[in-house]
C-alpha cells in the first residue's frame, strides 16, 4: 500500500504519522509544503509579486508551492490513499488534481471551520472529512477524531522533581490577555511557571514573568521544557471545541492540566484531579492543585489517543489488509 500526506508540517507534529505508517510496512511519503523555499529571480519579480498580491490577488509564491506538490506526486506515482491536513490551504483545482493521483483522498483539519471556513471544500473533493471539533463534526457530518499523542508514554514523576510550576508555550494571538490572567494567577498563589511567548513583536502589556521570544521552539527543547515541568497550561481559541496537542502532551508526560477548554469535562481520560479547568478573564487557580500527584490513566482509555490509533482510525478501513 502507497500512502501520502500532503501539509504544513511547522511545528513537526505529522512526521510521526509517517513513522508510524513505515513502522507498520506501509510505503510512506509526505509532501511538506513548509520546507518548501520560493527565491525571486529578481528583485522587479519580487516587486511585481507585491503587487500582484495586491492588486489581482495572486501570488506567485503560493502558485509555485501548489505546482511543487503536484510535482511530487508526479515523482511518486499512483497512491492508494492521500491525506491532506488543513486542505483550506490549497485551492479547489489544486485538490482536485491531487484526487487524480490516488484512489481514496482524505482530509483532516486541524482548526475549527470558524477559524478557516472550509464550505468551498464540501463538492465531492474528498472521500473523507475528519475533525476534532465537535461543532464541525455535528454541523457538517464529518468523522470525529481527536489530535493525537505522538511520543513514548514519559516515566511518572512526582511533584517534588518538578523545575516549574507550570509551563506554556503559546503564539502572540487573541489568547494573549488569558495568559497574562493565569500569570497573574500563579504570581498570587507564589507558583513559579516558565511560560513562553512567540511572536516577532513583545507585547507591551505583557506580565514580566513571561518570556518572550521571536523564534520557534524545536521539538527537542520543547520536551526539555515539558519535562521540567509539573502542570501544563491550555489556552483554546475562541470558538474552538476540540483538544489541542497540549492536552495530549499532559497525558503523555502524565502532568497535570490547567485548561480553559470546558469542553474536556465530557471525555473519558478527564479526571479533576488531574485537570483544572479555570475562566479564560478570571480564572481561580489553588496552590492545592500543584500539591498531589498525577493519577495514572487506564491504559485502554490511554491507547484510544495515541497516533497508532490514530493512524488505523483515518487510513484503514476494517477490509484493508495492513
Amino acid at each position: 500500500m502507497k500512502i501520502c500526506l500532503i501539509s504544513f508540517d511547522h511545528w513537526e507534529y505529522d512526521q510521526h504519522i509517517i513513522k508510524v505508517l513505515k513502522d507498520k510496512n506501509i510505503e510512506a511519503h509526505h509532501i511538506n509544503t513548509g520546507k518548501f523555499k520560493y527565491k525571486y529571480p529578481t528583485p522587479f519579480h519580487r516587486i511585481t509579486n507585491s503587487l500582484s498580491k495586491t492588486l489581482l490577488k495572486r501570488n506567485i509564491k503560493k502558485i509555485k508551492q501548489h505546482q511543487y506538490i503536484l510535482d511530487e506526486l508526479k515523482k511518486l506515482g499512483p497512491q492508494d490513499k492521500i491525506l491532506v491536513i488543513n486542505p483550506e490551504l490549497i485551492p479547489v483545482a489544486i485538490h482536485r488534481q491531487i484526487k487524480t493521483h490516488t484512489k481514496q483522498y482524505i482530509a483532516y483539519l486541524y482548526d475549527s471551520s470558524k477559524r478557516y471556513p472550509i464550505d468551498h471544500l464540501l463538492d465531492n473533493i474528498f472521500d473523507k472529512i475528519f475533525s476534532f471539533d465537535s461543532d464541525d463534526v455535528a454541523q457538517y457530518g464529518f468523522s470525529p477524531i481527536s489530535n493525537y499523542i505522538y511520543m513514548d508514554k514519559k516515566p511518572l514523576q512526582q511533584p517534588t522533581e518538578a523545575t516549574y510550576g507550570a509551563f506554556m508555550i503559546l503564539s502572540i494571538d487573541e489568547r494573549l490577555q488569558a495568559l497574562n490572567a493565569i500569570a497573574n494567577s500563579l504570581d498570587s498563589i507564589n507558583i513559579n511557571y516558565n511560560f513562553m511567548l512567540v511572536g516577532k513583536h513583545k507585547p507591551a502589556d505583557l506580565n514580566p514573568n513571561i518570556n518572550h521570544q521571536k523564534d520557534i521552539i524545536k521539538l527537542d527543547k520543547l520536551d526539555q521544557y515539558m519535562n521540567d515541568a509539573q502542570v501544563f497550561v491550555d489556552i483554546v481559541r475562541v470558538n474552538q471545541t476540540g483538544l489541542s496537542f497540549r492536552v495530549f502532551d499532559s497525558l503523555c508526560y502524565q502532568k497535570k492540566l490547567i485548561t480553559t477548554n470546558k469542553t474536556i469535562k465530557d471525555y473519558d481520560f478527564y479526571n479533576p484531579n488531574n485537570i483544572l479547568i479555570v475562566d479564560a478573564d478570571n480564572p481561580v487557580i489553588k496552590a492545592s492543585f500543584f500539591e498531589t500527584p498525577y493519577e495514572p490513566l487506564n491504559e485502554n482509555i490511554y491507547y484510544k489517543y495515541t497516533i497508532d490509533n490514530w493512524v488505523n482510525t483515518v487510513f484503514f478501513d476494517k477490509g484493508d489488509t495492513i
